[in-house]
């Protein structure tokens, strides 16, 4: 064999091999070309929502812009709401600041008054309501007295007002004072008035006798409400 068969055959038998060995490194050695992870596998799968970046996190269903959603009520069927009333309140007050009554009014025609002079206080006139009825009365506001021929009755005394209101069982009595005039003398515009008429807050009014020498009243005559005990008639 010359040399240069030699040469040639070795060169071939080169050229086999370098062959071989580029097909070992691309061959997996199943028969199957490995070409690197597969884009799918290389890429981590991301929650459903998430933005392309990855930088935010899809929210739960229900959220939308960050605020959550209204609470489910709580009120049952059948309930009312807090402050309101399922039946009809106590008794308040009625316009004029009058206290609202139960019974009916007590006036000339179910009661009995008269009006008597005390010796203590000075210059006082005691009136006192007896409820002649078979039933109960309510004794409200004040008396409204006229002397004499007078034009206008006296004020009451705002100080007097009650807490409650006065109620009459049958044979009770309730009570107002009248200052007839100033024990010092200040006062003025003084005359002996021989009559007296009591009205009442509703209903007819009573015609009480006075003494036989009547009494001396002055411009700082004054009545007290209706009051459920004497002593406090008696007070002002």
């Amino acid at each position: 064999m010359s040399a240069r068969t030699a040469r040639t055959r070795l060169l071939a038998a080169t050229t086999v091999a370098l062959a071989a060995l580029a097909l070992t490194a691309c061959d997996n050695g199943k028969g199957v070309r490995d070409e690197g992870p597969s884009a799918a596998s290389n890429s981590s799968s991301q929650p459903t929502g998430s933005t392309a970046d990855g930088g935010t996190t899809a929210k739960p269903a229900g959220e939308t812009g960050g605020s959550t959603a209204a609470p489910k009520s709580t009120t049952t069927p059948g309930t009312t709401t807090a402050g309101t009333s399922g039946g009809s309140g106590s008794a308040g007050k009625n316009g004029g600041g009058t206290t609202a009554t139960r019974n009916p009014a007590c006036n000339g025609a179910n009661t009995k008054t008269t009006a008597t002079k005390v010796s203590r206080p000075l210059n006082h006139l005691l009136l006192t309501v007896t409820n002649t009825g078979a039933k109960n009365c309510d004794l409200t506001g004040y008396p409204i007295a006229r002397f004499g021929e007078a034009q206008s009755v006296p004020p009451v005394a705002e100080s007097t007002h009650p807490q409650a209101v006065v109620t009459l069982a049958p044979g009770e009595s309730g009570y107002a004072g009248v200052l007839l005039s100033a024990a010092d003398g200040s006062g003025g515009n003084g005359y002996t008035a021989k009559t007296l008429v009591v009205g009442f807050a509703k209903g007819s009014s009573a015609t009480p006798a006075l003494p036989a020498k009547g009494v001396y009243v002055d411009d700082k005559l004054t009545v007290t409400y209706w009051q459920q005990r004497l002593d406090d008639a008696l007070a002002y």
